[in-house]
């Protein structure tokens, strides 16, 4: 496998890793990068553009990566909070008065965050055409009745996260959460990720498609837990029922899906478009943009949510819109933030290093969180700064 790219003095063994991904775990198409300080250190790209195709990834080949932009919409809601618009401690309802309904007046707007909100399904599932619509997303998620009390336990909200951060921001700026992101985020930190492919765009962004999964790696096993196996073969389970809030899946090489703003499931991104916010996040790229202040990452950052998630069925440790690192999602050390994406993106920010980490990937696989792939490539990060 050709690895095309460049890496810092320092940094081989990313570079080794990741052709490994290639020969070892069954990488199709996939890139990665990496920034230390605001400046880029490792950009690397290799295999094909489309899972299913012949055509060589190149290097602005942008792929849809999931939940990884959810920490994108996150990190909208602790821009308003930061400047002044969004109190978190506020119930939801003083910004989106829809939102009382079904006994989720007392709802916290850190409680969407934190994925405490309680509703992480909806008893009607929604189609990808109406789910693409952001008046009938809001509509069904401030109607559903909640299945815990908000605020009192936890749950991956997989697919309603996408209205429940997108409606209100909305509510509080009056833009779409698409163009906020691109206007605000996006754009400043000079990063290629969209909500809501422009149709200008289109032919930068590879196919995606499902990667089947090695026996072994090294000598270990990849399989799932029973348990979660289970919870995801269980129709009327919270797992299942969570992922199927749209159903049936989309399309997700669909140019109709990839246009709609689902910042829960449908973000495109290059790795250095992941790479580049995450940096921005924890100071400035390239000299310019900084997005958080010091204040603002302790707030990402400072556990809100811990244990046995009520969704993915393992313990989960989340902050405010990101992952935090723990043994169901290992980032690079303990003061690490971020957000993989179901079956293989991540990217994340290590304040203490100043390491920002992207990486993206045209095949998926079952895993939620720690996908070996990423894993193999954090590894090498760290290994690189030991």
């Amino acid at each position: 496998m050709d690895v095309n790219g460049t890496v810092a003095e320092g940094f081989e063994p990313v570079r080794e890793a990741f052709a490994a991904n290639f020969t070892r775990l069954g990488e199709r198409g996939a890139a990665v990068a990496v920034y230390r300080d605001g400046h880029r250190v490792v950009n690397l790209w290799a295999g094909t553009r489309d899972i299913d195709g012949t055509a060589p990834w190149e290097p602005g080949t942008a792929q849809i990566v999931r939940s990884a932009t959810k920490g994108v919409a996150a990190a909208a809601l602790l821009l308003l909070h930061q400047r002044g618009e969004l109190d978190l401690d506020a119930p939801v309802g003083t910004y989106w008065p829809e939102f009382k309904a079904a006994g989720k007046d007392r709802t916290r707007v850190w409680h969407l965050l934190a994925h405490r909100a309680g509703v992480p399904v909806l008893d009607r599932p929604l189609t990808p055409a109406e789910a693409a619509d952001p008046d009938l997303g809001a509509a069904a998620v401030a109607a559903q009745a909640p299945v815990w009390e908000p605020g009192t336990d936890h749950g991956y909200h997989a697919q309603t996260y996408s209205w429940l951060t997108g409606e209100l921001l909305r509510r509080v700026t009056g833009r779409p959460v698409g163009e906020w992101v691109a206007e605000e985020i996006a754009g400043p930190a000079g990063a290629d990720l969209w909500l809501g492919l422009p149709e200008a765009e289109r032919a930068r962004a590879g196919r995606v498609g499902r990667a089947e999964t090695p026996e072994t790696a090294g000598g270990l096993k990849i399989r799932p837990k029973r348990a979660v196996a289970e919870a995801y073969a269980d129709p009327d389970s919270l797992t299942r029922r969570a992922f199927a809030a749209i159903t049936p899946l989309p399309d997700e090489n669909d140019p109709g899906y990839r246009a709609a703003a689902l910042p829960a499931s449908n973000g495109i991104a290059t790795a250095d478009g992941l790479a580049r916010i995450y940096a921005a996040l924890i100071g400035e790229v390239d000299g310019g943009t900084r997005l958080f202040t010091p204040d603002t990452i302790e707030l990402a950052r400072t556990e809100r949510s811990a244990g046995p998630d009520r969704v993915l069925v393992t313990g989960t440790r989340f902050g405010l819109g990101y992952m935090l690192h723990g043994a169901a999602s290992p980032l690079l050390s303990p003061g690490s933030f971020g957000h993989p994406g179901r079956g293989g993106a991540l990217a994340f920010a290590d304040p203490e290093s100043g390491i920002a980490f992207g990486y993206v990937t045209n095949g998926f696989r079952t895993s939620v969180t720690a996908d070996p792939r990423a894993q193999a490539l954090v590894r090498a990060v760290r290994a690189a700064l030991a």
